[in-house]
């Protein structure tokens, strides 16, 4: 009986945990709020990125593996995908990057303009 009191009990305490880590979140102030639209528009402009060259990457590399002789012989099915994903993935992360980077500058220019007063 003892091990399945102590089972009873940790499967308790878990779920009280998972009930806790459920609970909604404090409202977002203006600053969380606009890191969280740059974050989604980066993952957005990501993932159009990761699909583009998806596409530009696998036409080649599948073409190559079938035209090519040494490609033929040492790409197998497992390298030429691993390929293509590297390429999308970092295609994926390069434009994210750059997507939530130009949102952030742009939003401290912004900022910069509006308490700064440029003397003409």
């Amino acid at each position: 009986m003892g091990i399945a009191m102590d089972a009873r009990e940790w499967w308790t305490v878990r779920r009280q945990d998972m009930s806790m880590a459920s609970m909604p979140s404090p409202p977002l102030n203006s600053n969380q709020h606009r890191a969280e639209q740059y974050s989604h528009d980066g993952v957005k402009a990501g993932a159009k990125a990761a699909t583009i060259t998806f596409i530009a990457s696998a036409i080649p590399v599948l073409m190559g593996a079938r035209a090519i002789p040494w490609a033929r012989a040492n790409l197998n099915y497992a390298a030429q995908a691993h390929i293509i994903s590297l390429v999308s993935g970092a295609a994926y992360f390069v434009v994210a990057d750059k997507t939530i980077l130009a949102s952030a500058r742009k939003n401290s220019f912004e900022k910069l303009a509006s308490h700064v007063e440029f003397p003409l």
